[in-house]
C-alpha cells in the first residue's frame, strides 16, 4: 500500500480560476449595500451588508413616499432590519450559519399606509479575507 496522499487543491481539481467577485467589489457596485456603522449601534461585531433588493424593499423610503403613504424614515427602516436581525441571532436556539427572521415594514407601494410583515434571510460567511460577515438577503436570494 503507498503512502501518498489523495488528497488535491482545488486549482488541480477544477483549473485555473477564470473569474472572481469580491464583496468588496459587491458593495461598490451597490449588489450590496454597506451597513455596519448602523449594524454596530445594534450590536453587531462583524460587518453586515444588504442585498439591494432587501435595501429596495424594506430600507429605501424617499420624501415622496412619505407624501403618498404614511411617514418613514430611511435610517429607522434600516435601524428596523438591523435590530431585527440582531434580536434574531441573540434569541435563536440554532446555531447554522443561515437564520430566517421576520420584520413589519410598509411596503413602498405608493400607496400602503399599514405595515405588513416580511421574512428576510441572514447568513454567516466568510470575507474576502477570511473573516466572518453576515449579509441579509431576501429568502429566495443566495
Amino acid at each position: 500500500m503507498s503512502n501518498t496522499s489523495n488528497e488535491q487543491s482545488a486549482e488541480s481539481f477544477f483549473g485555473n480560476v477564470i473569474s472572481t467577485y469580491t464583496r468588496a467589489q459587491a458593495i461598490e457596485d451597490g449588489v450590496l449595500v454597506d451597513t455596519d456603522s448602523m449594524a454596530n449601534e445594534a450590536g453587531f461585531k462583524w460587518p453586515v451588508a444588504l442585498t439591494s433588493a432587501v435595501w429596495s424593499d424594506c430600507v429605501a423610503w424617499t420624501d415622496d413616499d412619505s407624501q403618498k403613504q404614511v411617514y418613514q424614515d430611511q435610517s429607522g427602516r434600516l435601524w428596523d432590519v438591523v435590530y431585527m436581525a440582531s434580536h434574531a441571532i441573540r434569541t435563536s436556539n440554532d446555531s447554522g450559519d443561515r437564520l430566517l427572521f421576520q420584520l413589519y415594514r410598509v411596503p413602498r407601494d405608493g400607496f400602503s399606509t399599514e405595515s405588513v410583515m416580511v421574512t428576510l434571510k441572514l447568513i454567516v460567511g466568510p470575507s474576502d479575507a477570511g473573516e466572518s460577515v453576515i449579509t441579509i438577503l431576501l429568502p429566495n436570494e443566495d
